[in-house]
Formats: C-alpha cells, sequence, structure tokens
C-alpha cells in the first residue's frame, strides 16, 4: 500500500498541464504563437501570458507571498483582456521565462505551506475571499488544464499537431486517410442526428 501524498498528486496534475501548454508553441512561428484563431480572439502565446498571471496570482498573492513580477495587464485600469495576448513588441521568451518563474514561485508556495493555510484572492468580493492553499492549487490546476485543452485545439487548427508531449500523442494512430474517413463518419453521424441526412 501506498501512502497518499496530497502536495505530490496535486504538483504531478498541475505540472502535467505546464509542460504540456509550453510544448504547443514548439516550432511555431512568431506569428502561429499568436494568431488569433478564435472569434474571441484566443491564441497559444496569450494562453501562456494568462495562467502564468493566474498561478502568480492564486500560489502567490493569495498567500501575502508576491513573486515581484511586474504584471501591467491585470492590474486595474489595464485594457480589459489584454492578458490574453501579446503585442508585437512583447516576445515569446517574455511569457515563456514568465510562467517558468511563476512556476517555480508556486512551487515554493505550495512547498512551503500547509494546504489548510488559508489566504485571501485579493480581486475577489471580501465576503468570499478567503481560500485554502488547498482551493487555490484546485483552482490553478482546473484553469491550466482548460487552457491547455484550448491550446490542444489551437495547435491542431495551426498545423494538425495533436497530443500532449512530444511522443505521446494521446489519440489513436491513423494515416490522414484513416483520419479523413473518421471525420466523415462523425459528419455523417451529427447530419443524421440533425435530420439533414
Amino acid at each position: 500500500m501506498t501512502t497518499p501524498d496530497a502536495k505530490a498528486d496535486l504538483h504531478f496534475y498541475l505540472q502535467s498541464a505546464r509542460d504540456a501548454l509550453l510544448w504547443k508553441l514548439e516550432g511555431l512561428s512568431e506569428y502561429d504563437v499568436r494568431r488569433p484563431l478564435t472569434p474571441t480572439g484566443t491564441n497559444l502565446l496569450g494562453l501562456v501570458k494568462h495562467v502564468a498571471s493566474v498561478e502568480l496570482g492564486y500560489l502567490g498573492d493569495t498567500f501575502g507571498r508576491p513573486s515581484g513580477e511586474p504584471l501591467p495587464w491585470v492590474e486595474e485600469g489595464a485594457e480589459p483582456n489584454a492578458d490574453m495576448w501579446a503585442t508585437a513588441d512583447e516576445p515569446r521568451e517574455q511569457f515563456v521565462g514568465l510562467y517558468r518563474r511563476a512556476w517555480a514561485h508556486a512551487d515554493a508556495t505550495i512547498d512551503a505551506l500547509p494546504l489548510e493555510t488559508v489566504g485571501r484572492v485579493p480581486w475577489w468580493p471580501s465576503h468570499r475571499a478567503e481560500v485554502t492553499l488547498h482551493h487555490a492549487v484546485i483552482r490553478v490546476i482546473a484553469d491550466t488544464h482548460r487552457h491547455t485543452g484550448h491550446a490542444d485545439i489551437l495547435r491542431e487548427l495551426v498545423d494538425g499537431s495533436v497530443g500532449m508531449s512530444e511522443g505521446n500523442s494521446s489519440v489513436p494512430t491513423g494515416d490522414a486517410a484513416w483520419w479523413e474517413a473518421h471525420r466523415g463518419r462523425v459528419e455523417r453521424a451529427a447530419r443524421e442526428a440533425g435530420g439533414d441526412a
């Protein structure tokens, strides 16, 4: 029988999402990591910028452990949604580096404090701003996995790449013809279900 280690479990799932998200940027041009692929402008580099900000807030500021990283895109008065995209003069390395520093800062918070530690989320209403570290870590894991799922779809739209990491596609193997036939079956089923057969 193994002894449960809640912090190790939480860290494993957080780090797997972090790694997968950054992997989605590998091998892409500056244009492709920034280009908006949804009507709301969702893009790969913007997702990294956002999740770095989320980690620094929930697993830093909330527990009285500010990182010292300047985040002008989340300060009061910042342009709405400024944390979800990068300007032409903000290099990719700025946000990849910020995200890696956010990991280190968040991991230090998780290591230093018991999961029962209570913090205050500064941007939440005061009547519900108190959270435990356990709650904050779960929230960050959920947010990071959600955005990594967005990145999965965006990367597939850019160049057809799929999977969690290099060597782990996490989808059935099949050549282009197999996938085209599969997509055709899915489309036919959708049309039949919608009465368009």
